[in-house]
């Protein structure tokens, strides 16, 4: 099992669990927790994992980039840049892996954290947690795939609101503006997790991925182009071992075992 500085990393059966853990640092995003990060995805990114759970350690999700290890680097340009590259490596990865992300934000996800919070193919939320962007505070512009991922999620102006003017939202308001799959109480987020981890573990692990593949061409493919590929995606299913259990499953009216 790897070990790495900055993160607590698991396995158990196809279910990875990654944990932000610099709570002492509000687990702030350092050149070696966005190493580590980066390391941490691509070692999700095989046949074996089905399911990756990504939380926070202590009472933040992630505060964002670590604002005093950017000013105590002797060039803060090149430090933020290779923070940046390595996060971004990271995000990449765990959106077109074929396992599916969920995301356990239990406190503040304030800056990069917040991108990262809600990246998630599914995004649990405790009720305590808080989403903010934070970036002109300090003078900064956003990265973390926030300029590529929220206006598709809430909109432009929604965006520029909460780009520039920095608004903090409620669990319930990232809820209700569809920023997270579900809040659930504080104490329950943990258990929730498991269970939503296992439950996806049982999936099929071609359609899910079929899933992610199609989502991440919707914006960008013309709509005949966006059939095709749906056609081709189905197909490959259709002649997959768990395609085939699922058919005979539902016919056969029982649960499918998928592998």
């Amino acid at each position: 099992m790897p070990e790495f500085d900055t993160l607590t990393f698991a396995q158990s059966g196809p279910v990875t669990s990654i944990v932000l853990d610099r709570p002492d640092a509000a687990n702030g995003l350092n050149d070696t927790m966005t190493r580590e990060l980066a390391e941490a995805a691509a070692l999700c990114d095989t046949d074996a994992t089905k399911v990756v759970t990504l939380t926070g350690a202590g009472r933040f999700f992630s505060a964002g980039g670590d604002l005093k290890a950017m000013a105590a680097a002797p060039d803060p340009g090149a430090f933020v840049k290779g923070i940046a590259d390595d996060l971004h490596r990271a995000m990449s990865t765990f959106a077109r892996m074929d396992a599916v992300l969920i995301t356990a934000v239990n406190g503040v996800a304030a800056g990069a954290g917040f991108p990262l919070g809600v990246s998630g193919d599914l995004v649990l939320a405790a009720e305590s947690a808080s989403f903010t962007m934070a970036y002109t505070k300090a003078g900064l512009s956003p990265d973390g795939s926030s300029s590529y991922v929220l206006p598709r999620l809430v909109g432009l102006r929604r965006t520029q609101e909460l780009m520039i003017t920095n608004r903090v939202l409620t669990a319930a308001e990232a809820l209700d503006w569809g920023l997270v799959t579900a809040v659930v109480p504080d104490a329950d987020l943990p258990t929730r997790l498991q269970e939503l981890a296992a439950k996806t573990a049982a999936g099929a692990r071609g359609s899910q991925s079929a899933v992610k593949r199609l989502l991440l061409t919707t914006y960008a493919a013309r709509f005949e182009d966006q059939l095709d590929y749906e056609a081709q995606l189905i197909s490959e299913c259709a002649n997959s071992a768990d395609g085939k259990e699922g058919i005979n499953a539902f016919l056969g009216k029982r649960k499918p075992e998928f592998s």
